[in-house]
């Protein structure tokens, strides 16, 4: 299979720790995302390292029994340490603070605690099995102080850092989660709700485990993700994944079902919002996109895999040592390997070869599995990095080799502008609120982000539009027909388009001669009126006479004031169009001729500058009866340079009657 193939890859540079041995107990903290390597209980080191953080933090603690858990606070401030089922040490890693160890122990009498989590720099919460006690710390007490408890009976918990929610498993059967949400030292307990199990359970024993449950923010919205191993309807064979939508008011809904249509050992990730399921049988992947659109049966929406079930990208690992010293080739790694943990929302970790990676998508390969265009427009435009995926994909379609047809281009065209549009209004209205003062009133105010969703104008003629009217081989009526097919669909949005892609048709026009459509599209107001293209169609007189009249109206219909139209046509170099026009409204008796000598001069077209300086000689003859320029008019230089180029003898000599 070849590199094009694999959408899935285990990042370049993993995390690299030590491997996990009777003597080295490997930990990880889903909060931080950091790897702790404890090694004889901490007496001969304890590393941590982090994705982001490439300086691990390496200390020694005394050996007081088998650590069961340990984590840093948030900012890495005070590390916890869990060593027996009824207490955690503390220990402040604070510059100038007390380095001796605190301890709490859990406030519910002969309760266990399963675990812990820190909610921020200096909050923390215990959940023990008969319930859960939520503590400040307090690192220069060295001491914590219960903020709030509450008593349930607890199976299992799940921490999501992202949503700041800890659901806990509760009864017998372990099926009903309580979510409790926490922030800024407050804990507020969520509706309760009830994972539907495949069948009824026969016996009374705990029937939903914690390897089916994940948690993660799928599009800004907290999510539980359900592995049920055998649907509930009994004609769909087939593991399915379900999702509740958790929302911070409200009860929690069961909202879609991705069918996986495959029996065996399964793992949830999360990437770019996308939830990814990996089977370790068939060692092959898929993705699902609850955005795109599935099969609503009334109360939930069923969804299929986007794309064909492919396998992680093969990964090399690297051969250790020094790089001189390492002559050996790099060792593949087993994918899917048994020993491999996956972690929310994006993380792999094999504990038995030492590596944390962050699993990402390649879109270039999707481009090629997924040949419905507006589907893959769908996709592509709900993902991180998509702008030149999408760019490529727009250039693709117009080539010979893989042409769209005209209503697939059309909903490519008209995906890209409602994103586009809906950038524009946001910013509008942004713009519209700070103008009205709101920005000091309301603190929700903020500016909308450019996410590489929002394809705009100057985007499509960059990169596809202007290279795609360059190709020789592609027919004209084809190039025109794309052009006016993405104005259309600008202006089906009602996003002003810009003057370069009106620009871009005329010139397409003019280059193939197709001067009767120019001019149709020019009278039925085709193409929007500007300055810039009335400048063009000035330009292009000499191809086509009508040109000039047709700018002019232009101008004329924008209420130009005539100096403006003059001093456009100079900057734009078109001297003989902007004396034409003056002529044109009678105005040539009162121009500058040093303007316009100063603006041939510059266009080095000494045939130029000559009809420009012998008009302005035959102005003075009629106007004073002499051709020569008064010095009021500071043209001396402009005289000068007309001597040097073609003689004295060129300047024209005074007539007399």
């Amino acid at each position: 299979m070849g590199e094009e193939d694999y959408y899935l890859e285990l990042c370049e540079r993993p995390v690299h720790f030590e491997k996990a041995n009777p003597v080295n107990c490997v930990f990880f903290d889903e909060a931080n995302k950091q790897v702790f390597a404890v090694r004889s209980g901490g007496a001969t080191g304890v590393v941590v390292k982090g994705p982001d953080d490439r300086n691990p933090i390496s200390f020694r603690m005394e050996d007081k029994g088998e650590v069961k858990c340990i984590k840093f606070s948030l900012e890495n401030k005070i590390l916890a340490v869990q060593r027996t089922s009824k207490t955690v040490d503390f220990s402040n890693f604070i510059p100038d603070s007390s380095q001796l160890e605190y301890t709490q122990e859990c406030k519910t009498k002969n309760a266990n605690i399963l675990g812990f989590c820190w909610t921020s720099s200096t909050e923390i919460v215990f959940i023990t099995d008969q319930g859960i006690e939520f503590y400040q710390v307090l690192p220069e007490k060295r001491n914590l102080k219960l903020l709030k408890s509450q008593n349930i009976n607890v199976n299992w918990y799940m921490y999501c850092p992202e949503g700041s929610v800890i659901l806990l498993s509760t009864t017998v059967l372990g099926n009903v989660l309580q979510p409790f949400y926490f922030r800024a030292g407050t804990m507020s307990k969520l509706p309760k709700f009830e994972i539907e199990l495949p069948a009824a359970p026969k016996s009374t024993k705990l029937s939903l485990s914690e390897r089916d449950i994940a948690m993660a923010t799928i599009y800004g919205q907290l999510y539980v993700l359900f592995l049920r191993h055998h649907s509930r309807t009994s004609n769909s064979a087939g593991a399915e994944v379900v999702l509740y939508h958790l929302p911070r008011e409200g009860a929690c809904k069961k909202m879609h079902i991705l069918k996986l249509n495959r029996t065996g050992k399964f793992a949830l990730n999360v990437v770019d919002n996308l939830v990814v399921v990996h089977h370790q049988d068939t060692e092959t992947s898929v993705i699902f996109d609850i955005r795109l659109r599935g099969e609503f049966d009334g109360s939930v929406t069923l969804h299929h895999p986007v794309l064909p079930a492919r396998s992680i990208q093969p990964y090399q690992i690297p051969a250790a040592g020094p790089a001189p010293v390492t002559s050996q080739s790099p060792v593949p790694c087993k994918l899917y390997s048994s020993s491999w943990i996956v972690f929310q929302p994006d993380i792999i970790i094999s504990a038995s070869q030492g590596y944390l990676w962050n699993l990402q998508v390649k879109l270039q390969p999707i481009v090629n599995l997924l040949p419905d265009k507006g589907r893959l427009m769908d996709f592509l435009l709900q993902r991180k990095e998509c702008k030149m995926v999408i760019l490529s994909v727009c250039s693709q379609m117009l080539t010979e080799s893989d042409r769209a047809t005209l209503p697939v281009i059309a909903t490519v065209f008209d995906k890209l502008n409602q994103e586009y549009k809906k950038y524009l209004d946001a910013e509008q209205n942004y713009t519209m609120a700070v103008e009205a003062g709101q920005s000091r009133s309301g603190p929700l105010l903020r500016r909308p982000v450019r996410t590489q969703a929002v394809v705009d104008q100057s985007d499509m003629y960059t990169h596809v539009l202007s290279v795609f009217t360059e190709k020789k081989e592609t027919p004209h009526k084809f190039v025109i027909a794309v052009l006016m097919e993405y104005i259309r669909s600008l202006n089906q949005f009602q996003i002003t388009v810009q003057h370069y892609l009106h620009e871009l048709v005329i010139r397409t026009l003019v280059q193939h001669s197709l001067f009767s459509t120019l001019h149709q599209f020019l009278q039925y107001h085709v193409l929007s009126d500007s300055k810039p293209l009335a400048c063009l169609l000035l330009s292009l007189e000499s191809f086509y006479p009508p040109a000039h009249q047709l700018s002019l109206d232009m101008l004329k219909r924008l209420s130009t004031a005539n100096d403006e139209i003059v001093e456009v046509l100079l900057s734009k170099h078109q001297v003989l169009a902007a004396l034409r026009f003056i002529r044109g409204i009678g105005g040539h008796d009162n121009i500058s001729a040093r303007k316009f000598l100063d603006a041939a001069k510059q266009t080095e077209d000494h045939m130029l500058f000559y009809t420009i300086f012998r008009f302005f000689e035959q102005r003075n003859q009629r106007l004073r009866g002499n051709p020569s320029f008064t010095p009021g008019e500071h043209c001396e230089e402009h005289v000068a340079f007309f001597k040097q180029v073609f003689g004295d003898q060129a300047l024209m000599r005074p007539t007399t009657f």
